[in-house]
C-alpha cells in the first residue's frame, strides 16, 4: 500500500479561497507600488552561492538552502576530504547554487548586471517567493513570499519619507488599523557602539539588541556578554532598555547620549528629517515610532531601518521591514550606488487579516452564476448565454454533466455560487438566488443587468 503523501515542514498548499485572498493582498500592493512609480522585475528562484553567502551575517548564512550540484555531486571531491568533518569546505565543492534568502541581494546583483540598461534612480518592485531554513512556527515559514519596493541611485531622504507613506497607503486600503512603523538608523547604533567602547563588536551588539522583544533585557545582556561586550559597556547602554517618550523627546535624548559621536549625530539628523517630514505630511492610519533597539540582523543596512508591527490585538511578529543600504551593490563591484527599500510580509499580513476578519466577502466569490445541465440541447443554449455573460466580465459556468438536479444544486451551494439558472424556455432564463430562494424568469438582457 502506497504511503500517504506529505509536504516538507514549513511549506503549505493553498486552496482556491486562500489563493484568492493572497491575490487580493498582492493586487493592492501592486496597485500602490505602481502608483508610487515602482516598476516590476523578477529574478531566478536560485542564485550562485557566492552571490548570497556572506551577505546576511553568520546567522543568515546558516539559513540559506543549498542546492546540490547536478549529476555526481561528489565527483570533484577527493576521497580523503569525504572522511573529514569540515562541512563548510565540503559544501563549497558539492553545492554551487542556493535558493534565494531574500529579494534584496538578488536585486543588487540585478542592478550591477544590468546597470547599462537601467535609468537611475531606479524604482523597482518584486513579488516572489524566498526560502529560509528556519524553525517553522506560527507566521514563520521556510517558503514564503516577499513583496519588496526599492529605490537605487539616490541618497535623498525623501525616498525614506515616501516608503513610510507607501506602507501607510497599503495598510490603509487593507483596512488594517493600529499598525506601527518602527524606525531607527544604523548610524545611531554605530554611534552607541562607539560611545560605549564596543565599535569592534557592532554586529554582535546590534544582533543581540534586535532580540529585545523576544528574549527580554536579561537575555540581551547575557548574549552581549557572551559575545565579549563588557559590563561597563552594558551600564552605558542601560538607558536604551527603557527608552520612552515622543519621537521628538527620544531624538533629544539620543542627541545627549551621542554628543561625542559624529556618526551618531549624522544618524540623528537623518531621523529628525524623516520623522518631522512624515509628521507634517501626515499618515492615514499607521503610526510612526522611533525604536532605538531596532537593529535588524541583516548587516548591510547603513542608514534608516524600518520594521512594521501588526496591531497589538494580534499575536504576530513584524509584518514588514527594510532600510537604507548605501553600498550593497559594492559587494558586486558597483560602488557609490545607494539604495533604500522596504518589504511586506505577505504570509503574516494574510494571517493578521484573517484573524481580524478583514477580507471582503467578494474576495472569495468565484463563479457568479452556474447553469444547470438538462442535456445537450439546453446545454448548448446555456453555453451561448454563458459566452455572452463572460464577454461582460460575469463569472459564469455550466455544470458539465447531465446529473441529478439535486446534485447540481448542492455543488453550487458547496462552492458558494450565489445564483443558478435552472432552465431556459422560449428565451427566458429561470434565475434562482440560492441564499434567498427567490427565483424569476428573465431575458438575457435582464439576466446580465441582474448579475452585474
Amino acid at each position: 500500500m502506497a504511503s500517504k503523501p506529505s509536504i516538507p515542514k514549513g511549506t503549505r498548499d493553498f486552496s482556491p479561497i486562500e489563493v484568492s485572498k493572497r491575490n487580493y493582498i498582492i493586487s493592492i500592493m501592486r496597485k500602490h507600488f505602481e502608483k508610487y512609480g515602482f516598476q516590476p522585475i523578477e529574478t531566478p528562484s536560485f542564485e550562485n552561492s557566492d552571490t548570497l553567502m556572506g551577505k546576511y551575517g553568520e546567522e543568515g548564512d546558516r539559513l540559506i538552502f543549498k542546492i546540490l550540484n547536478s549529476g555526481d555531486y561528489l565527483d570533484k571531491v577527493p576521497t580523503e576530504e569525504l572522511q573529514t568533518i569540515n562541512y563548510k569546505q565540503l559544501t563549497g565543492k558539492i553545492s554551487e547554487k542556493a535558493l534565494r534568502y531574500d529579494l534584496t541581494v538578488p536585486f543588487a546583483r540585478y542592478v550591477v548586471q544590468h546597470q547599462n540598461e537601467i535609468e537611475f534612480p531606479f524604482k523597482r518592485y518584486q513579488i516572489q517567493p524566498v526560502w529560509r531554513a528556519d524553525r517553522p512556527q506560527k507566521g514563520r515559514f521556510r517558503e514564503f513570499y516577499q513583496c519588496d519596493a526599492d529605490v537605487v541611485g539616490s541618497t535623498s531622504l525623501w525616498q525614506e519619507v515616501e516608503l513610510v507613506q507607501l506602507y501607510d497607503s497599503v495598510f490603509t486600503e487593507l483596512c488594517l488599523e493600529g499598525v506601527t512603523i518602527k524606525i531607527n538608523n544604523r548610524k545611531i547604533l554605530s554611534g552607541i557602539a562607539e560611545v560605549i567602547g564596543a565599535s569592534d563588536k557592532l554586529i554582535d551588539f546590534t544582533v543581540a539588541l534586535d532580540k529585545l522583544d523576544k528574549i527580554g533585557e536579561d537575555g540581551v545582556k547575557k548574549e552581549m556578554i557572551e559575545k565579549g561586550i563588557s559590563e561597563v559597556a552594558l551600564e552605558k547602554v542601560q538607558p536604551l532598555f527603557n527608552f520612552t517618550g515622543t519621537i521628538s523627546e527620544k531624538i533629544d535624548k539620543l542627541s545627549i547620549l551621542l554628543d561625542s559621536s559624529e556618526e551618531g549625530k549624522k544618524g540623528i539628523e537623518e531621523l529628525r528629517f524623516i520623522c518631522e517630514t512624515v509628521s507634517k505630511l501626515g499618515l492615514l492610519k499607521a503610526n510612526l515610532d522611533l525604536d532605538v533597539t531596532l537593529a535588524r540582523g541583516l548587516n548591510y543596512y547603513t542608514g534608516a531601518i524600518f520594521e512594521v508591527s501588526a496591531p497589538k490585538t494580534v499575536a504576530m511578529g513584524s509584518i514588514g521591514g527594510g532600510g537604507r543600504y548605501d553600498d550593497l551593490t559594492g559587494i558586486f563591484g558597483l560602488k557609490n550606488m545607494s539604495g533604500v527599500g522596504i518589504s511586506f510580509g505577505l504570509d503574516r499580513i494574510y494571517l493578521v487579516l484573517e484573524e481580524l476578519n478583514l477580507f471582503p466577502e467578494t474576495v472569495t466569490t468565484s463563479t457568479k452564476v452556474m447553469f444547470l445541465n438538462f442535456g445537450e440541447s439546453q446545454a448548448f443554449e446555456a453555453m451561448k448565454a454563458i459566452t455572452e455573460l463572460r464577454s461582460k466580465n460575469i463569472k459564469s459556468e455550466l455544470y458539465p454533466d447531465n446529473a441529478k438536479i439535486d446534485k447540481q444544486f448542492k455543488h453550487a451551494e458547496r462552492r458558494n455560487i450565489p445564483y443558478v439558472v435552472k432552465e431556459i424556455v422560449d428565451g427566458k432564463f429561470t434565475l434562482k438566488n440560492i441564499l434567498s430562494g427567490n427565483q424569476t424568469a428573465v431575458s438575457l438582457e435582464e439576466l446580465i443587468i441582474e448579475l452585474q
